[in-house]
């Protein structure tokens, strides 16, 4: 039997608009038109390049309720995978799955209109597809949802961590029994949308931090599957050579800190006790960030020349200025917003003034000073007028003495006279 040439992809997050614009050509927003693109190169790859079996491994819209043009989209290319005679697999992402138990995935739609040579992953199980060059075993492993847990009896009063953690151990006992029921002669994958424990995060992370759900590593290197096509984490990684074990990543990029991630997917010659790789790069959009230290001369010039020094056209730009209280004023905004005209977008135009930390007064540290003189030194930094700050400070020194009586009472087991603070 030929080696089975299959294409992996992951995260499309159809839906993701921000730093967009409506485009004249399409009246589509232009981010999603930036997504629709790069899932399009990767499926004009599939056609010309003789791909047996596309397998998504989940998160095809950026919400669990993707509007109809968002549907639409998607429909359109995976119907022309299909129709093409490519087997298409579609695993189930967090961000594909409902709140509510019992209401429908947004990619199940495929599985009830039956679509010829589409499959979908909705809960874990083993798939056997049929490729034209020969048959391939799936192992899914969807995005398991808490609430599914969390509706039995007995879970009800776990914490978030015990019930993370019967998760976790469900997903890798689950995976380790289904590898047991493969066909040795068969070649075999295992699709998970989940985290691999030492996988390096991408911009997600910190959405990801104290709720994502990990499994170790042990529970995907099963040496009955030849290749494991993991979805979830956006950064394209090898996470396991024995056996291999990619995240393909996200198709394009989500925001700033995907800056400089290469986005694409991978390809795969698969056989039996074999897989050998290449990733492919797509066109996503590029986002740039532009630094200017701002300390002498005229900072608008400086700027504008640090535009300059880079190719902006095109680009999802933010420029992030550190300068002085002196030079501040003296930035014109509008100057700069019009030499970065070219830009796809301009995300934010920020800066950071640095100004110098006042912490003495007369040779004395504010933190050696007591409460009485450090108001009185906030008073005159403050410049308040004379009468109003020896009374302010009047009232401070009641105040101050008063708290010392009562705080020495307490000290002493006497009860706080009537009308004092307790």
């Amino acid at each position: 039997m030929s080696k089975i040439r299959l294409l992996h992809l992951a995260d499309i997050h159809l839906g993701i608009e921000k730093y967009g614009r409506v485009d004249p050509a399409t009246g589509l927003n232009s981010r999603l038109v930036d997504f629709c693109s790069c899932l399009d190169e990767a499926i004009e790859f599939a056609l010309g390049n003789d791909v047996d079996l596309v397998v998504f491994c989940g998160d095809a819209y950026r919400s669990r309720d993707p509007n109809p043009t968002y549907q639409r989209e998607f429909a359109r290319r995976i119907r022309k995978l299909a129709r093409s005679g490519i087997q298409v697999f579609l695993l189930v992402g967090n961000h594909d799955l409902p709140l509510a138990t019992g209401r429908a995935n947004s990619v199940e739609i495929f599985e009830t209109l039956e679509v010829d040579n589409v499959h979908i992953g909705r809960k874990p199980g083993l798939h056997l597809i049929r490729t034209r060059r020969g048959p391939v075993q799936i192992v899914a492993m969807p995005w398991l949802a808490r609430n599914v847990v969390l509706s039995r009896d007995d879970h009800k009063n776990k914490t978030l961590d015990e019930i993370n953690q019967l998760i976790e151990e469900y997903v890798a006992t689950r995976i380790g029994a289904l590898a047991e029921e493969l066909d040795e002669r068969t070649p075999a994958i295992l699709a998970a949308h989940l985290s691999v424990m030492g996988s390096v995060y991408g911009s997600e992370k910190s959405v990801m931090l104290g709720s994502d759900l990990l499994v170790p590593r042990s529970a995907i290197a099963k040496h009955a599957f030849d290749y494991v096509a993991l979805g979830h984490v956006h950064k394209h990684q090898v996470v396991s050579n024995d056996p291999l074990a990619i995240y393909a990543g996200s198709i394009e990029r989500v925001d700033f800190g995907e800056e400089g991630e290469e986005k694409g997917f991978v390809v795969v010659d698969l056989e039996k006790g074999s897989a050998e790789y290449s990733f492919r790069t797509v066109r996503a959009r590029r986002f740039l960030t532009i630094e200017v230290n701002v300390e002498v001369g005229d900072p608008t010039e400086q700027i504008i020349t640090a535009i300059e020094r880079h190719h902006i056209e095109g680009s999802v730009v933010r420029i992030q200025i550190r300068t002085t209280p002196e030079k501040e004023p003296a930035i014109q905004y509008t100057e700069i917003r019009r030499a970065l005209k070219d830009a796809h977008s301009v995300a934010a135009i920020s800066k950071h003034v640095e100004r110098k930390a006042r912490t003495a007064f007369s040779g004395r540290l504010v933190e050696d000073m007591t409460p009485r003189q450090a108001l009185d030194l906030y008073l005159r930094a403050k410049q308040y007028p004379a009468d109003r700050a020896r009374l302010l400070l009047e009232y401070a020194d009641r105040l101050l003495q008063d708290g010392t009586q009562a705080s020495a009472r307490l000290a002493s087991g006497s009860a706080p006279e009537r009308g004092e603070a307790q």
